[in-house]
């Protein structure tokens, strides 16, 4: 794992920790059973920290005999089962908050609850800028978590309010029960989000990114041999990528010179796509 990714996986891991500690002694000592349950699913944020440190370690190991194009794609196994921790935490919240009894909790709880909202989203932004800055799918998987988490946190900073109602509104005893579910709604609904992106891409998927490829298009086009481009494949292969090219030229040129404008694309694509690793360029008489 490279250093950045080290930093800010160390970094949500300390403030994980700390967050899910002052949520769950805050609910049991002021008797709040949402703050215990949300304290808890702060936990679940560590489960995805500690599996993304060891997917991340893995992911960048070298090529070898066996992995020509690296171990990359272990980036998006990692967060897979990033997705199905996150669904597993979805569908039991839903299920415990069946068996939770009615309780008011002590008015200190919301101050406790508005302190961990604000820290959780100022972590999740990070993490998630930092994992789009450097293209690591680890990073944004775990930061769309964490955001989850924000909005959890919002949920039952609401019914901890409606709770405190119930003394005059007695129906409003239940808006513990109506949040805990809405929360499993939302953490269940971004499990299958990075299920679905990563499964995609674990099977086999390629850049879709028309700017992108436009982009690299143009850098190809702007040597004058090159008279056509018959296909340009990326393929994925985690924060790294591989390029199969097929392009046209004059059909009289000698092989050393094709050899030499081949070395100039490969350079020209390189100096301006660092996340492109792997290059296969096919030259064909241009018709």
């Amino acid at each position: 794992m490279n250093n950045k990714v080290s930093h800010v996986m160390r970094f949500s891991v300390i403030t994980n920790i700390i967050l899910a500690i002052t949520k769950i002694v805050s609910g049991l000592f002021f008797k709040c059973n949402a703050l215990v349950s949300d304290g808890i699913h702060s936990l679940s944020d560590l489960i995805t920290d500690f599996v993304a440190i060891i997917g991340g370690i893995f992911a960048n190991k070298p090529a070898d005999e066996k992995h020509p194009y690296g171990h990359g794609k272990i980036e998006y196994l990692t967060s897979l089962i990033i997705g199905l921790v996150v669904l597993f935490i979805g569908c039991t919240l839903i299920y415990e908050s069946f068996n939770k009894t009615f309780i008011i909790p002590n008015m200190l709880v919301i101050v406790v609850s508005i302190f961990t909202i604000i820290s959780k989203l100022l972590l999740s932004n990070y993490i998630i800028k930092e994992g789009e800055k450097i293209n690591n799918k680890i990073l944004v998987a775990s930061g769309k978590e964490s955001r989850m988490d924000v909005i959890s946190s919002i949920v039952v900073l609401v019914s901890i309010v409606f709770m405190q109602l119930s003394k005059y509104v007695s129906f409003l005893k239940y808006s513990d029960l109506v949040a805990s579910i809405i929360v499993g709604l939302f953490i269940i609904y971004t499990a299958i989000n990075i299920i679905r992106d990563n499964y995609s891409i674990i099977i086999g998927e390629q850049e879709t990114d028309v700017a992108y490829l436009n982009k690299i298009k143009k850098e190809i086009k702007s040597i004058p041999q090159v008279l056509s481009i018959k296909s340009l494949v990326i393929m994925k292969y985690g924060h790294k990528s591989s390029l199969n090219l097929i392009i046209g030229m004059d059909g009289n040129i000698t092989i050393k010179e094709a050899h030499k404008y081949a070395d100039l694309i490969e350079e020209k694509i390189r100096n301006k796509n660092d996340k492109i690793e792997f290059i296969n360029i096919h030259i064909e008489p241009y018709e």
